[in-house]
């Protein structure tokens, strides 16, 4: 009899931190991802966390960088990983990527490209309209 509760404590114990440390490293995470020559960010709606730079984190971005529209395009992505305080200068905390769940193509325009086309195609355009009212009108 103490040998079975002794094994059903033993048994509970493993248990109970199994599912503590499954809490600590599997994260779901959700955001925009982007690696430079200096470091890697993945940016969701109400975070920002640094990235640490592993094997798994260069797999990811050969994947992000096809639907890269241009260098510092930052691409959708679903990843599994270990979010810690950041003890070093940079972000308050850091990913450790455990597992790559999925890449997808970006779905906004990029801001720089909106303006820069915005204000050739503004000025092209409102000359173009000024000249066929003008025309128009006389």
């Amino acid at each position: 009899m103490k040998h079975s509760s002794i094994l059903i404590v033993l048994i509970l114990t493993l248990f109970s931190c199994k599912k503590e440390t499954k809490n600590e490293e599997a994260q779901l995470i959700r955001g925009e991802f982007i690696l430079t020559d200096e470091a890697a960010v993945i940016k969701g709606t109400d975070f920002i966390y640094g990235v640490v730079i592993n094997d798994l984190t260069k797999e990811l971005a050969k994947k992000v960088a096809p639907l890269q529209r241009e260098k510092y395009d930052m691409v959708p992505v679903v990843v599994n990983g270990i979010i810690t305080p950041n003890t070093e200068e940079g972000w308050e905390e850091i990913v450790e990527i455990k597992e790559i769940i999925g890449v997808s193509a970006p779905t906004s325009e990029l801001p720089t490209k909106i303006k820069s086309s915005d204000q050739s195609t503004t000025g092209d355009n409102h000359a173009h309209d000024d000249e066929g009212h003008e025309g128009h009108n006389h």
